[in-house]
Parts: structure tokens; C-alpha cells; sequence
């Protein structure tokens, strides 16, 4: 059982392992007891925090930028994460046995898989969205449009919702014994379906192939952003450094995600290999690369809260429930107009201004 680590398993929970490893010893107590803890804690604040990004953006009609709606669809994905994925995972570490039946193994497994992509990928539209705006900041204001960012996202979730259909085929409802009882546990379908092949094109689909896009676009902009004797008055000073604050902000997400989801990814090809040892403290690694994993989908809030003044400041309104304290009533509202409009047709440097 150990030696063929199932996706259920080795995504989800530990719950059917740790009754074979531990056998009733004080970790698995320790397990059902904590991670229901941290688990909650991490859905609690990934339900708050992406759901005010949404709310705050979609209030705001100043901020509906191509970058803005980009970020609410990270958001959603995030959302969708937490509610699909959080929740069971806790469950699988309390319970020795999956309870919800065929159908619902067969969603909560392909809507996990579909929304870690679709984070991946939106990402690389964020990327390619900063690159557009950075290095051709003329050219592609006919690109860079609300229209056109709706499409990108549309057939980035198409993509993923059809391509991810194999993730429901590949997984069901079996029965496996424990200390002389017959459990149901959500797993991989090894019989019929290969899952070195699975964890693989996981890893390579979800992480590898992101990675090195967002890499490749992120060395463009660099280069372009601190390339030097770059002409320009006082207004070309002002928009270089709103690109690289919002370059920044990126930046940062894109890291939080590569460093959260590595120890899994690794830990998820390891098993598929059958070359990850079970012990105490594997087990207690894999639970926090589980949590570490997780808690990507909770932090993106917090770097925009931190590294954006407009989603503070929009952040605020929301708080005061559309009547922002005095120092920004004290704001002035003609650039602010200008900005607006600007970033409505797709322009690079308001768009990096309104963000």
C-alpha cells in the first residue's frame, strides 16, 4: 500500500498510511488534531482574502484593467482551490475513509488539478501581460485590452477543463483493509492507468513549463527595465517606475508560487518512483508540503495588499464601505480621470498606474 503511493494519497491526505505506519502512535494523533487546525486556518484566510480581491476590483470600475482582471481570475482559481481541495484534505486526515462517494472522488480530484493549472497559467498571462506593456509598450496597446484578456482567460480555462478530463477517469472509490476492516479510500485507478505517466506530466504541465515561461519573459522585461540611456523626461521617469512596482508585485507572486509548490511536486514525483521512504518524518515533511502548497492560494491577497497603494486604497473604501478616510478625499482627482480612461484602451503605463 505505502509503495504505491495513490494521488489521493500523496495530494490529498496520509490518513490510510499513517494507520499502517503508526499504528495508533502518538503522530497520528497528533496529525488529526493539527492539520484540521492549519488546514482551517488556511481556507479561512484564502476564502477572505481572494474573495475581497474579487469584490474590491469588481467594484471598482477604475480598476478594471487588462493586469486587474488577470488578477481576479488568479483569485477565482485560488477560490476554487480552496473550497475543492482545503476542506477534503482536512477531512482525509480526520476520517479513515473517504464518505462522499464515486462521483464527488472523481470531481474534487479533477477540480484540484484544474485549478493549480489554471493558477499556473494565469500567472504566465500576468507575465506576458507585464512583458507586452514593458518592452512594447506602443504595440501592443491594441493587444493588451479588456477584450482581449477576457478571451485569453476563457480559452486558458477551456483549455484546462478539457485537457484535465483524464484526472476524473483515473480516479475511484476502492476498498482497501485496515486492521481487519474494509475502508474506501479515493485513489489512483494503477490497474488501468499509469501513474509515473500522471505525476510527471503533473509536474512538467503545472510547474516546469510555467516556470520557465514566466522565467523567460521576466529576463525580457529586466533587461528592457534597467537597460540604461533609455531617453525620456520627468513623465517617462514616473512611468518606468509604476512598470517596475507592478513588475515587482509579479515578480513576487510568481516566487511565492514556485517556492510553495516545489516541496510537493517533488515529493509527488518521488512517490511515483517509489523512492520516497515512509517515516516519521517523511510523513511530517509531506504535511508541510501540503500546507506550504496550500497556503499559496491564501497569500496572493497579502502581496497585492502589501506592494499595490491602489488595492490599499481601494481595500480601504471597501472597509468604509465606499466612504474612504480624509487623506484620501484629499487625493487629486483630474490625473486620476486621465488614468482611467487611458488604462480602459489597454495603455501600458496607466495600466501599471491604476494597479
Amino acid at each position: 500500500m505505502l509503495g504505491n503511493a495513490t494521488w489521493n494519497e500523496t495530494f490529498g491526505s496520509y490518513n490510510d498510511s499513517l494507520h499502517y505506519y503508526t499504528n495508533g502512535t502518538n503522530i497520528e494523533k497528533v496529525v488529526s488534531v493539527m492539520v484540521p487546525v492549519f488546514f482551517g486556518m488556511i481556507g479561512l484566510t484564502g476564502l477572505i482574502g481572494n474573495g475581497l480581491v474579487v469584490l474590491v476590483v469588481a467594484a471598482n470600475p477604475n480598476m478594471r484593467s487588462t493586469t486587474n482582471l488577470l488578477i481576479i481570475n488568479l483569485a477565482a482559481a485560488d477560490l476554487l482551490f480552496v473550497i475543492f481541495c482545503v476542506p477534503f484534505t482536512a477531512t482525509d486526515y480526520i476520517l479513515p475513509e473517504w464518505p462522499f462517494g464515486e462521483v464527488w472522488c472523481k470531481f474534487v480530484q479533477y477540480m484540484i488539478v484544474v485549478t493549480a493549472h489554471a493558477s499556473a497559467y494565469t500567472l504566465v498571462l500576468m507575465s506576458l501581460d507585464r512583458f507586452l506593456a514593458v518592452v512594447h509598450p506602443i504595440t501592443s496597446m491594441s493587444l493588451r485590452t479588456e477584450r482581449n484578456a477576457v478571451i485569453a482567460i476563457a480559452v486558458t480555462w477551456f483549455t484546462i477543463l478539457t485537457t484535465a478530463i483524464p484526472v476524473a477517469l483515473s480516479h475511484g472509490v476502492l476498498f482497501y483493509p485496515n486492521k481487519g476492516i474494509n475502508y474506501t479510500a479515493c485513489l489512483f485507478l494503477q490497474t488501468e492507468y499509469n501513474l509515473i505517466a500522471f505525476h510527471v506530466s503533473f509536474f512538467l504541465s503545472s510547474y516546469v513549463v510555467p516556470l520557465t515561461l514566466i522565467s523567460m519573459l521576466y529576463i525580457g522585461m529586466l533587461a528592457r527595465l534597467w537597460k540604461s540611456g533609455a531617453p525620456g523626461g520627468r513623465v517617462s521617469a514616473e512611468s518606468r517606475r509604476g512598470k517596475k512596482r507592478v513588475t515587482r508585485m509579479v515578480v513576487v507572486v510568481v516566487l511565492a508560487f514556485a517556492i510553495c509548490w516545489c516541496p510537493i511536486q517533488v515529493i509527488l514525483v518521488l512517490k511515483s518512483f517509489e523512492v520516497y521512504e515512509v517515516t516519521h518524518s517523511s510523513i511530517i515533511t509531506q504535511i508541510v508540503a501540503h500546507v506550504l502548497a496550500y497556503t499559496n492560494s491564501c497569500i496572493n491577497p497579502v502581496l497585492y495588499a502589501f506592494l499595490s497603494d491602489n488595492f490599499r486604497k481601494a481595500f480601504r473604501k471597501v472597509v468604509w464601505c465606499g466612504a474612504p478616510p480624509s487623506s484620501l478625499l484629499r487625493i487629486p482627482q483630474g490625473p486620476r480621470t486621465g488614468e482611467t480612461k487611458t488604462t480602459r484602451t489597454g495603455n501600458g503605463t496607466s495600466n501599471a498606474d491604476v494597479l
